[in-house]
């Protein structure tokens, strides 16, 4: 007779760790499908099976970036306990043993044994949905062992539903051995929030009860959701299978993937299986590039666990996490369309998701931050090599990496600067930004501000487009290409900005300083700024961290701004959100030559008021995509009304998105530029 020996910490350790390695191998192969898809009439698809194709992508990429969610809640609770999560996982082909033997993962392309085998993964436990044909185990064998032992021991599941059952069970009777808090002693500033990345499973874990409810909204989700769900992952996955049936019955010639191989490796495999070699150099080249961007993605997010919330690297890490996976599915998408090589002459390539040996975290520190800046060159200067075919693809990632080399290089020099300083909110007002010195050969710009002949205000002296104005007690700084015209200037201050006139037009000592300084408080641009002479206090950083969506305008923010990682100079900007403006991210006032035609009065979504309302901001314009937002805000209507307050956000910024003022994906399917 046996007895179950308790579960100890160490067991469920590793239980997580298992759970990391599912849901990670999963994410993987629901991308690689989706990368395999034609996509437009160009692709040897009708117009209907081209929008298929369209939905079909952006639903599994949806499906995917939430199995990200699910590993960051296992991620969470694995540190809550204690433990360090786990990032690492096997390569593909997975051997036996690494997961039940009903459990089969490899990489494969899109097709309707694909998706049945991921129907048959997300299935319910009571579902009678077969396996997809194909991913049968190559033979049956058992795990578990009931016996007790100290050593932590695999066991077996039937469904993913089931497994996170046991998790759940196990979970509370630690707990209720120990207590809630010694079962969960680990720091929770280490776990990622929606501080750092706006995902469903980026909630904190503190007690047993946010953890059974992380391990709930997984399953709920996707793995063993039932059919009410509608939105689950099994049912997302049945709809497209009976649209692809459709499709078919129509077209039954209809090949809505390119033939990507079946587990693609980099060099030539070791052993028989079910393998493809990729001998094609571009191929192979495309897809060492797209690993390193992966490889490179987790050595971000598992060294973001070792820094403790609110340092700045943290957040810095994982937003160049994400967009390492902006960068990569480009490249990913390419590898699929490129051939295997004259080995498998009926064969493309595809990305092969290769994982580091160890992909524990760097030590934090000075080293760190110079590791990452080393490989983010390495990998630009790789996919600048591969940017000499021309391909849009491999244009799209270079842009994306040429942005994250420049702001890892900008922002790590930074927090390399000011370490071990950690940023908190409320924190003093930055040192203003210095007037710079005009150059020696601008006329304009030659010693003190001049009085032209029969006009009173001074001549400016003008550097890089911003001119500075000398008043008495303090420089009036004007940078007109930020101006969208608001007129507080011209109406309240007319003395001061005489409009219509030829030459010179700002007086900055034709009324009184503090008057000025509340008409600088006012321009929303940010256009007009100053800094004193007299040795009074410059402007200050707002009490509330402020987004304002303008009725068919742009956005209005103050804030103690960072915006795209430069160091914080102002405290006011528009910026667009349109999509039409020549002087992106800022407005230029192109909404109106466009007729935009959106809401200042969007609905009021999450309004919960923050324990802390000001602090930094960090505003960084994504390539081609939304503004990623970061800090404490609050984002109000034209009329001032609380739409949402927030600790992280994506911003539409292309016009198109159904849910403004947020990203809903739109720019990617109207083909923004920014």
């Amino acid at each position: 007779m046996t007895t179950e020996s308790p579960i100890s910490r160490e067991t469920l350790i590793h239980q997580l760790y298992e759970a990391a390695e599912l849901e990670h191998n999963l994410m993987c192969t629901y991308l690689y499908a989706a990368f395999s898809l034609r996509l437009g009439t160009d692709e040897g698809l009708s117009a209907d099976e081209a929008a298929a194709t369209v939905r079909w992508r952006r639903d599994i990429l949806k499906v995917a970036i939430e199995e990200m969610g699910h590993l960051t809640a296992v991620w969470n609770i694995t540190a809550a306990l204690g433990g360090s999560p786990r990032f690492g996982r096997l390569n593909f082909p997975l051997d036996p043993g690494g997961l039940p033997a009903n459990v089969v993962v490899r990489l494969a392309p899109f097709s309707e044994e694909v998706l049945q085998h991921f129907i048959y993964l997300e299935r319910p436990t009571d579902s009678t949905e077969p396996d997809g044909a194909g991913f049968e185990a190559d033979f049956k064998f058992t795990r578990g062992d009931s016996r007790p032992r100290v050593t932590p021991m695999p066991i077996d599941y039937d469904t993913v539903g089931a497994f996170y059952e046991t998790l759940k069970r196990n979970v509370s009777n630690f707990v209720a051995r120990v207590g809630e808090k010694v079962a969960f002693c680990g720091d929770r500033n280490l776990q990622l929030s929606r501080k750092e990345i706006e995902f469903q499973g980026c909630d904190p874990v503190i007690c047993s009860i946010t953890a059974l409810r992380a391990f709930d909204a997984i399953v709920s989700q996707g793995e063993g959701a039932s059919t009410e769900n509608v939105d689950s992952h099994y049912c997302r996955f049945i709809a497209i299978r009976d649209e692809l049936g459709a499709l078919r019955a129509k077209n039954p010639g209809f090949q809505p993937a390119f033939p990507a191989a079946v587990n693609p490796v980099l060099r030539r495999p070791v052993r028989a299986g079910a393998r493809v070699w990729l001998e094609n150099e571009e191929t192979a080249a495309t897809v060492d590039v797209a690993n390193t961007a992966y490889m490179l993605m987790l050595r971000l997010i598992s060294h973001s666990y070792l820094l403790p919330r609110p340092h700045p690297a943290k957040a810095l890490c994982v937003d160049l996490a994400l967009g390492l996976m902006r960068a990569m599915s480009p490249l990913a998408e390419r590898a699929a369309r490129l051939p295997a090589g004259p080995s498998n002459p009926d064969c493309n390539g595809g990305m092969s998701f290769t994982a580091l040996r160890d992909a524990a975290p760097l030590p934090p520190g000075v080293s760190a931050g110079r590791f990452f800046l080393e490989r983010l060159h390495e990998l630009l200067a790789a996919t600048q090599a591969l940017a000499t075919n021309s391909d849009a693809r491999v244009a799209q990632a270079l842009k994306v990496l040429t942005d994250l080399t420049r702001r890892a290089e900008r922002t790590f020099a930074d927090i390399e600067r000011d370490s071990p300083v950690v940023l908190t909110a409320g924190a003093g007002a930055p040192a203003p930004a210095a007037i710079p010195t005009a150059t020696a050969s601008s006329a304009s710009a030659r010693g003190a501000a001049v009085i032209e002949p029969g006009n009173v205000a001074p001549t400016p002296r003008t550097v890089e487009g911003v001119d500075y104005i000398e008043g008495r007690d303090l420089t009036l700084i004007y940078e007109g290409k930020k101006c969208i015209h608001s007129r507080f200037c011209v109406t309240l201050g007319p003395q001061v900005f005489i409009a219509n006139v030829k030459g010179p037009w700002i007086n900055p000592d034709a009324i009184s300083t503090e008057a000025l300084t509340e008409i600088a408080h006012l321009c929303v641009s940010g256009a007009i700024r100053y800094k004193r002479k007299d040795g009074q206090p410059d402007e200050a950083p707002p009490p509330v961290n402020l987004i304002s969506v303008r009725e068919g305008g742009p956005y209005a923010i103050r804030a103690d701004l960072r915006m795209d990682g430069a160091p914080p100079a102002n405290y006011r900007l528009t910026l667009c959100r349109c999509g039409a403006s020549k002087n992106k991210p800022f407005c230029d006032g192109s909404h109106h030559e466009v007729n935009f035609s959106a809401s200042g009065e969007p609905a009021t979504g999450k309004a919960e008021m923050l324990p802390v309302r000001d602090g930094p901001l960090a505003i960084d314009p994504l390539p081609d995509g939304p503004l990623a937002v970061r800090g404490n805000m609050e984002i109000i209507s034209g009329t001032g009304r609380v739409v949402a307050r927030l600790e992280s956000a994506r911003l539409c910024r292309c016009g198109g998105s159904s849910n403004k003022p947020f990203c809903d994906g739109t720019h990617a399917r109207i083909g923004f530029k920014s």
